[in-house]
């Protein structure tokens, strides 16, 4: 008896998984007239160029419903010859490089046109012509250097607030602690505006950039959360300086990706905007890690390693936006850092409860709207 009840609810699962499928496969089958409404029109995305030598190399993907062709190429207007590798056939989603040799001059403006073999045009613009960067010792080096200098050390100076923070009183403790949510909080919204505009200006429509980042958003709240519950069920209170790491850690690798990418295009001049107002932004954070610290009186190394989490993936971002920028990746990780800010944020605004703080007090308040108010100050510098 039990197990017939048990095959019963197998089937009541699968059923309705099978009629599904039967309906797909009517609807992409006998039944697709319908969905032949209109005329299927092509799209191509140029998702990067690059200045390499005498050539301009555009990498292209047909984001389209149908398959297309690509038939030409031009620069400013003026058709050039060109060679697709590794052909210029393209079915849905399928990307191709397109060479195409050209005398380019550095700092120039230039408009890279794609035409497919229907006629229709897309472009690109690319306002300053920079030589592509290729993975050395000493560019690797060198982005290490800017990512040590926008996320380590920043942050091991904001931790030097530690002994400053311990002993205060009971009502000091939670303005920083709520000082530290607001920190974050911001940290959170700025994720998500930065990922919000990749996705709205770098990726084409078949992905639908919104529903990635709000979908990245929400997978890494509650994997993080499902993690932090975990962790602080085996640690204590240790658990939120680390939670709070590693959030940070995830922010701090997009921050890493605007400067490798800004670097690797030629930008030098927004490249040195971003080192210098993620440094003085990032001196905050080493604040948030030393509050969600002060009454535990951690031991050095423990501090060492919540520094290098939190600071260290500035360097992976900076590797991988110098030299293999994705636009969809970026979007990813930043909405990837911003579920994982806003699920610390929770962390601390529980922390503040169950240390008998009241969000409705005068020093919550104020703290979460100091919190704000200083990183929208240090964010102006960026």
């Amino acid at each position: 008896m039990e197990a017939r009840s048990r095959g019963r609810a197998v089937a009541g699962g699968i059923v309705p998984l099978v009629l599904v499928a039967v309906l797909l496969a009517y609807m992409l089958g006998p039944g697709s007239e319908m969905l032949r409404l209109g005329v299927p029109l092509p799209e191509i995305s140029i998702e990067r160029v690059d200045f390499v030598g005498s050539e301009i190399l555009a990498t292209v993907r047909n984001t389209g419903p149908v398959p297309v062709d690509v038939a030409l190429a031009d620069v400013n207007d003026r058709i050039q010859p060109a060679a697709v590798e590794p052909d210029r056939h393209l079915e849905r989603l399928e990307s191709a490089l397109v060479r195409i040799p050209f005398e380019w001059n550095v700092a120039e403006p230039y408009a890279i046109g794609i035409t497919t073999d229907d006629g229709t045009r897309f472009e690109k613009m690319v306002d300053a012509a920079a030589p592509a960067t290729r993975p050395t010792w000493d560019l690797a080096a060198f982005f290490a250097l800017v990512g040590t200098f926008v996320g380590v050390v920043p942050v091991v100076i904001g931790m030097l607030w530690l002994p400053f923070l311990r002993g205060m009183s009971s009502a000091r403790y939670h303005f920083f602690l709520a000082l530290t949510a607001g920190l974050l909080l911001f940290l959170a919204i700025d994720a998500t505006e930065e990922a919000l505009d990749i996705s709205r200006n770098d990726l084409a429509g078949a992905f639908n950039g919104a529903l990635l980042v709000a979908t990245a958003i929400a997978l890494s709240f509650l994997a993080l959360y499902y993690s932090g519950e975990r962790l602080a069920g085996r640690t204590g209170p240790a658990a939120a300086g680390l939670m709070i790491s590693v959030g940070i850690g995830l922010h701090n690798f997009g921050e890493g990706l605007a400067i490798g990418a800004a670097i690797g295009i030629g930008s030098l001049a927004f490249g040195t905007f971003l080192i210098v107002g993620f440094t003085l932004h990032n001196v905050t954070e080493g604040l948030a890690i030393a509050a969600s610290v002060s009454r535990r009186r951690p031991a050095l190394p423990v501090l060492a390693a919540l520094a290098m989490i939190a600071g260290a993936p500035a360097i992976l971002g900076a590797w991988t936006g110098g030299f293999a920028y994705s636009p969809m990746a970026s979007a990813i990780f930043l909405g990837v850092g911003a579920g994982a800010i806003l699920q610390v944020v929770l962390v601390v605004l529980r922390w503040i409860r169950n240390e008998g703080g009241r969000f409705s007090s005068p020093s919550v308040t104020l703290g979460l709207a100091s919190g704000m108010l200083v990183m929208y100050l240090t964010s102006i510098l960026v």
